[in-house]
């Protein structure tokens, strides 16, 4: 593994700042005091720093000093999960049912270990931006910044990002060429029936009945529609329907999630599930509505800037260290919107522990040099610092 002296004497302060931003965590859109923190310290740096953006985000942009070049960006999520921790760190969660699950905290703070590097040197041509970014984890925030103006504000030609992974060994970097993580999007279908006594079900159009039938054909599509190469999930995860025993409700309402990892599978998978609803709805005699929303597209690496990652890796952590095609994920991540409108590359910073989003997580903070390290590699290979 090789880290320079300059990246590794940030290891103290990184995990100085990712304990107190562990300890104050804000949920989306929410993120005020960890803006501020942000850009705190980025302007302490004498880092050109935007707040605001999308609400919450903060943008930072440090220009090289060898002259023009490219622009490049690296972006951190800031946001925390509305969940308990059930951990007790010493900097444990002071705000009840709100903490850092997912590593947000962490991944904050090696972006912001990265800009002050980064600052210190500024040995490299064209800019590097750093977007922090609120609202990951409702998938809303990278459209909020990008509704905002970001890219014709901070104009940038190609993005990475991390986020850092429990299932893969602590020190390791995974990278995959194409879909890394999934598309999100979360539906609620409303079926509306006839009501009736309960023993008298023959006056009824059963809504429980029919959610109950339609429950097995969205598993059909995945299972008969869809290649059985590509990765699809549908996934009913509330079904709500009636008050008491004895009485056949009017309405029943379905709610759950879709994941994908091509943009193609996706529009197919969601176009299949309308067209059950419809056909169901013909078939029973009722309505039946599907509406989307919080929706995100797949995590899609470029094929040449996955090939800077690999290159970067072998530098920071050696061969042994990388995990190339590395499994997917079909969790989401909203970064994605910004993988869409410039080419890039997301990469997993293994950490081992628990996984993400479970109640007793924390972040390694022994790998964050390793984050700030893949960056500046980064920056050596695009920027030719």
């Amino acid at each position: 593994m090789s880290i320079c002296p300059e990246i590794q004497a940030l290891a103290t302060d990184m995990r100085v700042w990712r304990q107190q931003l562990h300890s104050q965590p804000e949920i989306a859109f929410k993120e005020h005091r960890t803006a501020n923190f942000v850009a705190t310290h980025l302007r302490s740096w004498d880092i050109e720093t935007h707040t605001g953006i999308g609400q919450t985000g903060v943008v930072g942009v440090i220009h090289g000093s060898l002259g023009p070049g490219p622009s490049i960006a690296f972006r951190a999520d800031m946001d925390a999960l509305p969940i308990v921790e059930e951990g007790q760190p010493s900097y444990r969660s002071q705000h009840q049912g709100i903490f850092h699950g997912c590593g947000h905290d962490g991944h904050t703070a090696i972006l912001l270990g990265t800009a002050r590097f980064l600052a210190q040197k500024r040995n490299f041509r064209g800019k590097v931006v750093l977007i922090f970014q609120p609202a990951e984890e409702i998938i809303q925030g990278s459209l909020a910044m990008l509704e905002d103006g970001l890219l014709q504000r901070f104009p940038f030609d190609e993005v990475y990002s991390l986020h850092n992974h429990p299932a893969l060994a602590a020190g390791t970097i995974g990278v995959r060429t194409g879909g890394l993580m999934a598309s999100v999007d979360f539906f609620s279908i409303r079926i509306t029936g006839v009501g009736s006594h309960g023993g008298m079900p023959h006056l009824s159009v059963d809504p429980i009945v029919i959610g109950s039938s339609l429950v097995g054909a969205l598993q059909s599509i995945v299972s008969r529609n869809v290649d059985p190469v590509e990765s699809s999930v549908i996934s009913v995860c509330r079904f709500q329907a009636g008050e008491t025993n004895n009485v056949i409700p009017e309405f029943a309402q379905l709610d759950g999630t879709v994941r994908t990892l091509s943009t193609r599978v996706r529009q197919q998978v969601i176009e299949r599930m309308r067209e059950v609803c419809q056909g169901l709805a013909l078939s029973y005699k009722c309505k039946i509505d599907m509406t989307l929303s919080n929706n995100t597209p797949p995590v899609v690496n470029s094929a040449e800037h996955t090939q800077y990652v690999i290159s970067a890796a072998h530098s920071v952590v050696g061969a042994d260290n990388l995990v190339d095609n590395v499994a997917p994920i079909m969790a989401g991540d909203d970064v994605a919107v910004f993988l869409q409108e410039r080419p890039g590359c997301h990469f997993l910073l293994g950490q081992d522990g628990h996984m993400c989003h479970h109640p007793h997580y924390d972040f390694n903070d022994e790998v964050a040099s390793i984050g700030v390290a893949m960056f500046e590699q980064l920056v050596r290979l695009r920027l030719g610092a």
